[in-house]
């Protein structure tokens, strides 16, 4: 197959007509939800409807394809590279859908979208298995390009920005590790100590999403290159190592749920005396914590879209399930039972709150950046994977046994959701963090509420009143009889 499979002019028809349909008559750009419309260009809404298209049309009914050429057995499924998913590209180019991640408030190299445009698209592309490399909008690569076209010299730049921006190579981005708790990222000990000018590093590395992917060239790692810093947040460095410099060892790949998530999977690590030219340290020694929040936040927001897309897929098949004619308990469909039409409507006012709540956080960033919208990341990344899991649950529950199974797309779908309260931080951390936040108001509002209260008996006092309780009742019980 040298092209993606193309319908004719009546078929093409025919096509957009069920889609639109199936959305109640509205496109993709119909969608958007009013309090940000105002935010989205015309090109952008174009794009979208494109997007919406491309998903629906050509990636998800390629997903199946995808996964069978990855094939079978550890060896061959990381080494794949089905062909499907470079017709997918091609025709992704020929859209215009390429590298739309890239906000252009903070980037020349993307293709001119803000972090809200891009947003809206992001939500399309988590419908589908093939989608975001597809338009080479696929994590980590997206984040790892933002730390290329922000921090990274002209050299580096040249390197690997350029082949990763083309969808030529793939990266990781090596951050957890096995023997920590990696959710307090000042606990990172893989070592890094200067040999002239080269740093050495040792030390073992996990969930390096990406790695398994033999297009892998370059990993993003981050170590600790000064432990006896004062400052715990000026001891780590992140640095470039290309994929195959010596000592480096891939152990093995990890299972998310079972799932092997090949070609490009979750690998486990071991670094033993890696020589890498000081030239490859990413903005400078001691920088490490600077350059992860500028690559995570965004990244966040990422997460969340695709998400919101996964939860919207599982209400679609939510809803197909309990209108299919052939599903009959108790001798009615499943959608004449109310409980299946209240998860429905629990669902569809799930969605779209968390919808907005990532649409604002989205907003917050292109007004300043991700530092700046700190509050509002962190409650999308709470919120969102919470949701979706919710939801895609209802939709495992409909189906009963073939919901947990491959038969349908959701137990992966699950498996996937769940990682999310995970990566980029646990929920714990960004509620802890958000909670103390919250609770420096707490003195204030203490003497607020104090304030109000004394000023609401000086008021009284001026109207000649003593301040009492409008229910007030005084009942008093005694030996004689009780009197109002």
């Amino acid at each position: 197959m040298s092209v993606p499979y193309r319908i004719n002019a009546e078929k093409e028809k025919a096509s957009e007509d069920l889609l639109v349909g199936s959305q109640g008559g509205l496109r993709a750009s119909d969608k958007i939800p009013l309090i940000a419309r105002g935010h989205v260009s015309d090109r952008a809404k174009k794009t979208l409807d494109i997007v919406e298209r491309f998903v629906e049309e050509e990636c998800i009914p390629a997903d199946a394809i995808w996964s069978q050429q990855i094939g079978e057995g550890v060896q061959k499924r990381f080494s794949a590279h089905p062909p499907i998913m470079e017709d997918l590209k091609k025709r992704a180019r020929e859209l215009g859908l390429w590298n739309m991640f890239l906000p252009k408030n903070h980037f020349k190299e993307g293709a001119g979208f803000s972090n809200l445009e891009y947003g809206l698209m992001a939500e399309y592309l988590g419908r589908s298995l093939t989608a975001s490399e597809a338009t080479n909008c696929a994590a980590p690569d997206t984040g790892n390009m933002e730390v290329f076209a922000k921090y990274g010299t002209q050299a580096q730049k040249d390197r690997w920005l350029k082949p990763l921006l083309e969808g030529q190579i793939r990266s990781a981005f090596l951050m957890t590790e096995p023997d920590v708790a990696s959710s307090d990222a000042t606990n990172i000990g893989l070592t890094m100590r200067k040999d002239g000018d080269h740093w050495v590093l040792n030390g073992r590395k996990w969930w390096s999403s990406g790695a398994g992917d033999p297009r892998c060239q370059i990993y993003i790692v981050m170590g600790k290159s000064d432990p006896a810093n004062a400052s715990v947040y000026k001891q780590q460095s992140v640095i470039l190592v290309p994929a195959d410099t010596p000592g480096i060892t891939i152990d093995r790949m990890l299972s998310v749920y079972g799932f092997d998530d090949a070609p490009h999977g979750h690998g486990h690590i071991t670094f033993h005396d890696v020589r890498v030219p000081a030239a490859n340290m990413v903005l400078g020694e001691g920088r490490g914590f600077e350059v992860i929040q500028g690559r995570l936040g965004p990244g966040r927001i990422h997460h969340a879209m695709r998400s919101i897309g996964a939860a919207e897929k599982a209400l679609e098949y939510f809803l197909a399930r309990i209108n299919d004619p052939r599903k009959k308990p108790f001798g009615k469909q499943l959608h004449e039972h109310g409980i299946m039409l209240e998860r429905v409507a629990r669902s569809r006012i799930e969605i779209d709150t968390a919808r907005l709540t990532v649409l604002n956080a989205a907003l917050m960033i292109d007004s300043k950046d991700a530092k700046f919208a700190l509050k509002e990341i962190a409650e999308a990344k709470v919120q969102v994977p919470a949701m979706a899991l919710e939801v895609i649950d209802r939709a495992v529950q409909a189906f009963g046994g073939a919901g947990v199974s491959q038969d349908t797309p959701l137990a992966n779908m699950w498996a996937h959701g769940r990682t999310m309260r995970i990566v980029d931080g646990p929920d714990e951390v960004h509620l802890l963090q958000l909670g103390r936040n919250e609770n420096k108001r707490g003195k204030a509002m203490l003497e607020k509420l104090e304030w109000q209260k004394k000023r609401s008996e000086e008021m009284a006092a001026a109207y000649g009143m003593k301040k009492r309780d409008v229910l007030q009742l005084d009942r008093v019980h005694s030996d004689k009889k009780s009197k109002l």
